[in-house]
């Protein structure tokens, strides 16, 4: 795959260098390239117009500032998404122009500080494919992109399913069809028909399952009221089925390496050796590197929003010497630290 290393797990800046910049604006992930990442993660809603944007939730209460606008007041509403309900403010009740007005916030005040709050825009699937395009150029790297579709059972119960508009976007894009792309989804059924509708030719796209907690629901199995669990999935017999559509899984880094009781990492489950028996990489989510997300023995003091950059770098190399061939991070310049120290 082009822009990948051979033998050298891929860094993903986790929706951009999310640890030090608000997430999934132009900003962090132009920091994330810059501290080394290979691919950059756009997490996609809709807007009311149909526009892609970059969000971790179509609910943006907690990262914009939409909520000291009195304008939009009267849109502050309630609604079940994936079995779920929520309350706020949501992009599928705003237009692109109206979402470009607003602007991002710190999603992890009392972690990460809000210093950067009200500095950029809401991003644009089109606008990080040009940033991604224009800093490969200048680098003379390849920069992959590894957007995550969210919630797409709501987005299509609304009328504003994504997979078509993600790959308009991507043929649209002289950057996109040559540079790796690698589409992400918790949902099984939107990788699958995307599966059908990839063409031989596109070659430079893979899909990407990703899990869950083991007990919960895939969003499209509770649109569908079945039965089916994450842990369904991690069985020996779901990887086999997962790998009749996708090339990789993303699982929480837990579900490979748990924190035992002393709070150092337990001996690693099956789940790695058992994706790679069924021909799936294995790349999960996600590193953080304050003490609030680490083991415990693995911490500078105890302050949780105190950064312990040789505990995170510790951590993730432990991950690598399992064989996963990428991961997440919400930090890259830690992540590639790792990776190159090998």
């Amino acid at each position: 795959m082009a822009g990948d290393t051979p033998g050298k797990p891929l860094v993903i800046g986790h929706r951009g260098a999310s640890a030090l910049l608000p997430e999934h604006t132009l900003a962090a992930y132009e920091r994330a390239i810059a501290d080394g990442a290979d691919y950059i993660e756009p997490d996609l809603v809709a807007t009311r117009d149909g526009v892609l944007v970059a969000r971790h939730e179509n609910e943006i209460g907690g990262t914009t500032d939409v909520a000291q606008r009195p304008e939009f007041a009267p849109r502050k509403r309630r609604q079940v998404i994936d079995g779920e309900t929520f309350e706020g403010w949501f992009t599928e009740d705003f237009t692109l122009a109206e979402l470009k007005t607003l602007r991002a916030r710190e999603r992890l005040p009392a972690l990460r500080g809000t210093a950067h709050d009200g500095r950029y825009e809401i991003a644009t699937l089109d606008e990080i494919i040009v940033l991604a395009s224009e800093h490969s150029l200048r680098s003379r790297r390849t920069i992959g992109l590894i957007p995550e579709i969210k919630h797409p059972s709501h987005f299509r119960r609304i009328g504003l399913p994504m997979e078509e508009r993600l790959l308009d976007a991507l043929a649209a894009h002289a950057y996109t069809r040559e540079a790796p792309v690698v589409i992400q989804s918790f949902e099984q059924a939107n990788l699958r028909a995307l599966r059908k509708r990839l063409e031989p030719s596109q070659r430079n796209i893979r899909l990407l399952q990703l899990l869950g907690a083991p007990d919960g629901q895939p969003g499209d199995v509770l649109a569908a009221g079945e039965t089916t669990r994450y842990a369904d999935l991690m069985t020996p017999a779901g990887l086999k089925d997962i790998a009749r559509y996708a090339d990789i899984i993303g699982p929480w880094t837990r579900l490979l390496m748990p924190v035992a009781e002393d709070g150092a990492l337990a001996a690693p489950t099956t789940l790695m050796a058992d994706a790679r028996a069924a021909g799936l990489q294995v790349w999960p989510y996600t590193f953080r590197p304050e003490n609030q997300f680490l083991p415990a023995t693995l911490r500078h003091g105890d302050e949780p929003r105190t950064r312990s950059e040789a505990g995170s770098i510790t951590e993730i190399r432990a991950y690598l010497a399992l064989g996963i061939g990428g991961f997440f991070t919400d930090d890259p310049a830690l992540g590639r630290r790792a990776v190159d120290a090998r």
